[in-house]
């Protein structure tokens, strides 16, 4: 895996955007998925690895209890995998992780929270064609036959329509990248899209680790997280456009007309 500590916003602009040109189509079109976080320490442990101990064994318990209890509150959702994009978007502890199609969403997530303008931050890149190279064959296939490389909740369902099946399809640690259902506007405008293992249990950054191509951690240093928040604001990557309603407003708000934080670090 290749960490690159960048020095300025040119340099940040260049290192997100490198390797986006397509020979094929002569068109600038990344094959990446971004996550950005703002404690460079922070690792990529999702929300059911953070509680601990066998927690994980609880997944298909509390995803059964949500789609019971739910089920009254949308008519959204299909398969397993509409449900548990539902579940992650509300904060159920899941084994999905969120990710972005644009660079520029997770430098907001790197760069919302000015109490943490002390410390590093960090974007992680990953090559979802060079992940994809360690799918088990169904898996292939289905991208093949869809000609894509994402795959949506649909096509999941096709492969398999449980988590047993899914974890179940290869005896070796994968992970493969899927866009959610249009659930609301929130995940449209954030570009989103979910990492999922075949182990409820694993730790994405440390198969990431292993991983010689195709994925890049670039290390945001903490006095340029100012620049960074000021030049997304002016580009309008910001809460009101990303958490769309009141509650984005409001946060936007106090976050835009606080004054800057006693210890955030001079340029």
């Amino acid at each position: 895996m290749l960490e690159h500590r960048v020095e300025n916003w040119l340099e940040l602009q260049d290192a997100l955007f490198s390797g986006s040109w397509n020979p094929e189509l002569q068109r600038f079109r990344p094959t990446l998925a971004f996550r950005g976080v703002p404690d460079a320490g922070h690792d990529l442990a999702t929300s059911l690895n953070r509680r601990g101990g066998n927690y994980s064994r609880q997944e298909n318990v509390m995803l059964r209890a949500f789609r019971k209890y739910a089920r009254g509150t949308t008519t959204s959702c299909v398969s397993l995998w509409d449900w548990l994009s539902l579940a992650q978007h509300h904060g159920l502890p899941t084994r999905l992780l969120d990710w972005t199609f644009s660079p520029y969403v997770a430098l907001h997530f790197l760069s919302e929270d000015p109490d943490l303008y002390d410390v590093d931050g960090a974007v992680w890149c990953v090559d979802y064609r060079e992940t994809n190279r360690l799918l088990p064959r169904p898996l292939k296939a289905q991208l093949r036959e869809e000609g894509a490389d994402v795959f949506s909740a649909e096509m999941l369902a096709q492969v398999a329509d449980n988590l047993s099946t899914f974890d179940q399809l290869t005896r070796h640690t994968f992970v493969l990248f899927f866009e959610p259902p249009s659930l609301d506007e929130r995940i449209i405008n954030q570009f989103a899209l979910f990492s999922v293992m075949n182990d409820a249990s694993a730790r994405l950054d440390s198969f990431l680790e292993n991983q010689k191509r195709g994925v890049r951690r670039l290390i945001v240093p903490a006095r340029l997280k100012q620049e960074v928040r000021d030049k997304l604001d002016q580009a309008n990557i910001t809460e009101r456009v990303l958490f769309p309603g009141l509650d984005g407003l409001t946060r936007w708000l106090r976050r835009y007309y606080n004054p800057k934080p006693p210890g955030a670090p001079l340029r």
